[in-house]
């Protein structure tokens, strides 16, 4: 199973990206999605995840209002479109794949990505 995220950068504070998250080696469809954030210094940190249908979304504190999950499983891709980004969502976000979208935890995931990152300037 590859995992392969992209789409991170630099932008200002109140700017948007939208990440995008490439699965395969096995069905995507079904297994769930998730995004996570690791800052210098800080422990793994979980930001969203996705349903394997996309009917059930879940969402961190931080980031709810701000960042939407979604999927498309006919391209085989997840993503997260973050809008008004703030300095303390500089980090290196990765993505992973598992069997239920509402665990918050990183053994619920068993496939991750290298990571991609992500710097906003204040």
């Amino acid at each position: 199973v590859q995992v392969v995220e992209s789409g991170g950068g630099l932008v200002q504070a109140g700017g948007s990206l939208r990440l995008s998250c490439e699965a395969s080696g096995r069905t995507f469809s079904y297994y769930a999605m998730s995004w996570f954030r690791q800052a210098p210094g800080k422990e793994r940190e979980f930001v969203a995840s996705i349903s394997r249908s996309g009917s059930d979304t879940y969402y961190a504190d931080p980031v709810k209002g701000r960042f939407t999950i979604s999927r498309d499983n006919s391209e085989e891709t997840a993503y997260l479109q973050m809008n008004r980004l703030k300095p303390e969502d500089t980090a290196v976000y990765y993505c992973a794949t598992g069997i239920t979208a509402s665990t918050q935890a990183t053994t619920g995931y068993d496939y991750w990505g290298k990571g991609t990152q992500v710097t906003v300037s204040s």
